[in-house]
């Protein structure tokens, strides 16, 4: 068991496949390793021990192709029936999960063992993971510095050693942003690829989707193998992968790719040198393989995709806080929520039906372009982030701010949204490059491929056409095997 942190969740299936170990001792060693790592780092906020073991009696593993793997799911749309269900939020303390979500149905009966829950921010919002209710969490490469969000719990549990794959979601770069910063390697897939629901066909209107982060590409080509479906309740489709992505990535093609990247923000904010770096050698490298690289933005205008966004967020949680009030019979008031999910609540309750429908069709315009740009480039490749993490509480609001924040409710709407939005601009500064993804449908990766000269990961994205997530996982194995593939060898906290 010494060992236990070294193996990918594959790894550990074909150990207890074989009889060399038992799912007790998996879960034994998971909870030996969270115990020694919990407490500096707050990634898992609540456990199930007694539950798992167990349920660790009873898992068949004859043909699921995880089973008796330990994992840890995120508190946020991950429902496991019985289990406190918060999304970071103190709303949400009390509430309970009436049944697995559609998603945790899916990864049970692949044969994992939930050991808990992990932390995030409140509702999702942030890039970062330092809810009021649960505290930060840290990185295990630095502790002083962030793990991300709105997934952090989730990166710092598999970087940290304690489970191999963990569950997390994303919408607005939410799985590979915590990559990112954690060195992991986080797939965003296609919208509509993944189990939703139930009961919800439309993750913040399709922006938002539910996967994992893990160490190894192998991990997440398994789980996307595990988890594409057609869902005929869900709002969005994509025909499924006809194919195998674990066999996928284990081929020799010989196709050469058109790449196109940018080291330019698209709403004009800052890129660190590392980050643009980290890029360039990316594209050397490409280069070195044979594929035809070039230098290219998109014609999407960023900034009104980053207004687009904020709005369908601020009618997303005022809708949210109407359900509350008629659940609670009360009104909600700013002592309930966080300063910035009380700021976008409040400008959420002035858009009107119209724009938020004439908003949406905007996202349909930059998937549009998109598609014209995959016309001519197969991947498009960004920095995944523009800077590596920032330390654990630069970017939470201060006293003066909150006040300044607290004064949405006397502005008229155009004042409430640019409020929204420069609320943002300090976290978005760190962040710009992922939400497009979210916003055209796309699937996206982050890889492991720079560590910065005081030793935090950075990441590198690949963004692909609709439906080509063979494609990243393919070019993420060969970047895997290369010297470029940043693994845990340097963080300080992984065993």
């Amino acid at each position: 068991m010494d060992t236990y942190s070294t193996y990918d969740g594959l790894g550990l299936a074909n150990l207890i496949k074989t009889k060399q170990v038992s799912p007790q001792e998996l879960i034994d060693a998971a909870f030996k390793r969270l115990e020694e790592v919990n407490p500096t780092l707050n990634s898992v906020i609540r456990t199930r021990k007694e539950k798992v073991m167990k349920e660790a009696e009873t898992v068949s593993i004859e043909d699921q192709p995880f089973a008796g793997v330990p994992i840890v799911l995120k508190d946020i749309s991950q429902a496991i029936e019985g289990e406190p269900l918060t999304a970071g939020a103190k709303l949400l303390m009390q509430n309970i999960a009436k049944r697995d979500s559609n998603f945790v149905s899916r990864l049970r009966k692949a044969g994992f063992l939930f050991i808990g829950q992990t932390n995030t921010p409140e509702y999702g919002l942030k890039n970062i993971t330092e809810p009021a209710v649960y505290g930060p969490t840290r990185n295990p490469w630095n502790t002083d510095y962030s793990a991300g969000g709105s997934s952090g719990g989730s990166a710092a549990s598999v970087a940290s050693g304690v489970v191999p794959i963990a569950g997390a979601s994303d919408g607005g770069g939410s799985i590979r942003i915590p990559a990112s910063f954690t060195s992991l390697f986080g797939l965003k897939p296609t919208r509509g690829r993944t189990p939703v629901g139930p009961g919800v066909g439309r993750q913040w209107q399709g922006a938002s989707i539910d996967f994992c982060l893990s160490r190894t590409v192998r991990d997440s080509a398994a789980m996307l193998d595990l988890l594409q479906t057609i869902q005929p309740e869900a709002a969005f489709q994509v025909p499924l992968f006809p194919g195998s992505y674990l066999e996928e990535i284990q081929k020799n093609h010989n196709r050469k790719f058109k790449i196109a990247f940018t080291t330019e923000s698209p709403v004009g904010t800052p890129v660190s040198d590392e980050a643009m770096q980290a890029v360039h050698n990316v594209a050397k490298w490409l280069e070195e393989q044979g594929h035809a690289v070039v230098e290219q933005s998109n014609s999407v205008d960023g900034i009104r995709l980053m207004e687009n966004y904020y709005l369908m967020n601020n009618g997303e949680i005022s809708a949210m806080v109407i359900d509350m009030e008629k659940a609670l019979g009360r009104p909600i008031t700013a002592n309930d929520m966080e300063i910035v999910s009380w700021v976008i609540n409040v400008a959420g309750k002035s858009v009107t039906a119209a724009e938020f429908t004439n908003s949406l069709a905007e996202w349909d315009i930059a998937a549009a372009q998109m598609a014209k740009f995959h016309e001519n480039y197969d991947f498009y490749i960004t920095p995944a982030t523009a800077f590596p993490a920032p330390k654990v509480g630069e970017l939470t609001q201060n006293q003066q701010e909150i006040e300044e924040l607290m004064k949405v409710t006397d502005l008229i709407k155009t004042e409430q949204q640019k409020l929204v939005y420069d609320m943002f601009l300090p976290s978005l500064t760190y962040t710009p490059f992922t939400q497009l993804a979210n916003l055209t449908g796309q699937p996206a990766i982050s890889v492991p491929t720079h560590l910065t000269s005081n030793g935090l990961p950075l990441g590198v994205q690949f963004i692909a056409p609709k439906g080509r997530e063979d494609w990243l996982l393919w070019m993420a194995a060969q970047l895997e095997q290369s010297d470029l593939w940043v693994g845990m060898e340097g963080n300080p906290l992984f065993k």
